[in-house]
């Protein structure tokens, strides 16, 4: 009796097993249907891969520039508006100490 219940045991985690594993196939091709139907709703076919990729790389690229020109723009301001304070506060000790 204990060797049919473990063959039975077996039988039902073997076919539970493959039932999962049909199920993964079927979501997977799901999937890669749905991401292509989009991607060819946006005028990009399957052929396309390599040019999109390199267009994201671009636009990564440019994205990261912006951010690094506004950095440096950002700093350039705070220097400039410093520097003025520096010199307007030189000049009136200059204008203190002249009297």
């Amino acid at each position: 009796m204990k060797v049919q219940d473990q063959e039975i045991r077996a039988i039902v985690a073997e076919t539970l097993a493959e039932q999962h594993r049909m199920q993964q196939e079927s979501v997977d091709a799901i999937v890669l249907k749905a991401v292509a139907s989009v991607l060819a709703s946006f005028g990009i076919e399957d052929d396309d891969r390599k040019e999109l990729r390199a267009d994201f790389q671009h636009l990564r690229r440019w994205r990261k520039s912006v951010e690094q020109a506004q950095s440096y723009t950002f700093k350039a301001v705070i220097t400039v508006i410093a520097t003025g304070l520096m010199g307007a506060v030189w000049l009136g000790v200059k204008v203190v100490l002249g009297k």
